[in-house]
């Protein structure tokens, strides 16, 4: 007995097997349907806020067909517990995908999300950095920008986290699990997570999009400090022990 097996595809455009059988002079052809279930993405999301978890599951489930395993994972974000300019939170952002990496490998996908402030003419704005990596590649987009009332911003001033104030301001409780700023203020026609759902779509841009973007890591700058929330270079008088000998 003789079987030529071949892989095709019926009139559904569904995967099938067909089965040629040789026996005795005759040929019988058998086939039969393949459902093929492709590998489950796994993506960790550097923060256990549900709000976040929710915007980056409805967000990516558009590009990856629903095919992807959310978790979350509490993951230091080295920067201060409100970051209070647009360079602060774009590297809270940038370490949380760094830390996460580190702390649990084995994902495909890696996803920081950082909220902040920054004072301008007009006052205290509020908005979120994403910043995604899989190891390789790294695709980042910002929130579009609202201004907070006077009243939430001089408690952000004082020392308060945004969500505290808000909290505050509002007479809520954990609203920033919740609703978010953004929630309180348009009476939740757009929430925290519709704030966040393009920008986390947005810094996904690199990876539907290989061929036109380089492989570039998130940046994490070496030999920075931080006083009185703001960034600064080290002098280059600091120890020499940091500096390779000229050869």
């Amino acid at each position: 007995m003789t079987s030529v097996h071949g892989i095709g595809k019926d009139l559904d455009n569904k995967p099938e097997t067909l089965i040629m059988v040789h026996q005795q002079g005759l040929f019988f052809v058998f086939w039969t349907a393949i459902k093929i279930y492709p590998a489950m993405i796994k993506i960790l999301v550097a923060s256990k806020n549900p709000v976040k978890l929710d915007a980056v599951k409805e967000g990516l489930s558009v590009f990856l067909n629903d095919n992807v395993t959310i978790l979350g994972g509490s993951v230091e974000s080295g920067v201060s517990d409100q970051p209070m300019s647009d360079v602060e939170t774009l590297l809270g952002a940038e370490s949380r995908v760094k830390n996460a990496h580190d702390l649990f490998p084995g994902f495909d996908y890696y996803v920081g999300i950082e909220g902040g402030v920054e004072d301008s003419d007009s006052g205290l704005m509020a908005f979120a950095w994403v910043v995604i990596s899989n190891g390789k590649q790294t695709g980042k987009a910002r929130t579009t920008t609202f201004m907070l009332p006077p009243r939430v911003a001089e408690l952000v001033h004082q020392g308060y986290e945004l969500g505290d104030a808000d909290d505050i301001v509002f007479a809520k409780q954990n609203s920033k699990q919740q609703n978010g700023a953004v929630g309180l203020l348009t009476n939740d026609t757009i929430t925290r997570k519709i704030l966040y759902l393009p920008a986390v779509q947005l810094a996904f841009i690199p990876f539907l999009n290989p061929e036109l973007y380089p492989e570039v890591l998130p940046n994490i700058p070496p030999l920075y400090g931080y006083a009185e929330l703001r960034w600064f270079r080290l002098p280059d008088w600091l120890p020499r022990i940091f500096r390779k000998p000229h050869q």
